[in-house]
């Protein structure tokens, strides 16, 4: 990995966190308890989309590790990482199954909407039942509006950095 690169993914995961960070002082009216709006998974969207998989994860992973060692709890590393892992998964799989088919907002709320399903898994583990996952229809009414959200302001990102850097960059690959 050139020097470039690692600029490129340390600056992705500063700005995920410094998202993360502000969205945790946005008081969110939602419905259900400990819902979000996702601002930091905008910048995984375009890491998504600007990075090679293995290195978009990366940022993920960062943006999660570091999130919770700044000011979380062991609790919220596993609803991170349940939420977060399942839903990276799942974008990557709907991007390349769907290449042409799915837009990035597309992307993006398959990827909200697995996210809340891997959190739900979590806290059934958690609480030992199933009975949580009565909240994933909400949820992911709220997911679909949120991935929307991410989902468009990832793709005007992405297609200003393409316009800065051209669409085949090395900067990108």
């Amino acid at each position: 990995m050139n020097l470039r690169k690692m600029i490129y993914i340390a600056l992705l995961v500063s700005m995920s966190l410094v998202l993360h960070i502000f969205e945790n002082m946005i008081p969110v009216p939602f419905i259900t308890p400990g819902a979000k709006l996702g601002l930091a998974n905008i910048i995984t969207v375009i890491a998504l989309y600007t990075l090679k998989d293995g290195e978009a994860f990366l940022v993920l992973l960062l943006r999660i590790v570091l999130s919770v060692m700044f000011g979380g709890s062991l609790s919220r590393l596993l609803y991170s990482l349940s939420g977060g892992v399942l839903s990276y998964l799942m974008m990557v799989v709907t991007k390349r199954l769907f290449k042409n088919k799915v837009s990035i907002i597309g992307v993006s709320c398959v990827g909200a909407v697995f996210h809340n399903i891997g959190q739900l898994f979590a806290s059934a583990l958690i609480v030992q039942t199933m009975s949580v996952m009565l909240y994933l229809p909400v949820m992911s009414i709220a997911g679909i509006g949120t991935g929307i959200f991410v989902g468009i302001t990832g793709e005007f990102a992405v297609k200003h950095l393409k316009k800065i850097y051209g669409e085949d960059s090395k900067w990108m690959s």
